[in-house]
């Protein structure tokens, strides 16, 4: 981070709340591929979200932004983001399982 929204980053984000369910795994994907964002996001047994988003760093900001308010249904307690070193190890945006 810090980089002024140069460079890319890679973000690993949690997501706690009412966030299961509601279709935000496939709305996280949309939003993701609509920015430019690279990586994946998958349902957690304990009820959370877990994402790593890669690409531009305002682009990456944009679907952390978003999670923090999720698809309509949802309701997001917390974002838990951990900035990590920056792989480019990924094609485009999926939903794993």
């Amino acid at each position: 981070m810090g980089s002024g929204g140069q460079g890319n980053v890679r973000a690993h984000v949690y997501v706690s709340g009412f966030v299961q369910g509601v279709g935000f795994r496939y709305s996280m994907l949309r939003v993701a591929r609509a920015a430019g964002v690279r990586g994946w996001v998958r349902n957690l047994r304990d009820g959370r979200v877990e994402a790593v988003l890669e690409g531009p760093e305002d682009a990456v900001m944009r679907v952390i932004e978003w999670a923090r308010r999720g698809p309509p249904g949802a309701w997001v307690e917390r974002v838990e983001v951990v900035w990590e070193p920056y792989r480019g190890e990924f094609e485009g945006f999926e939903v794993v399982y």
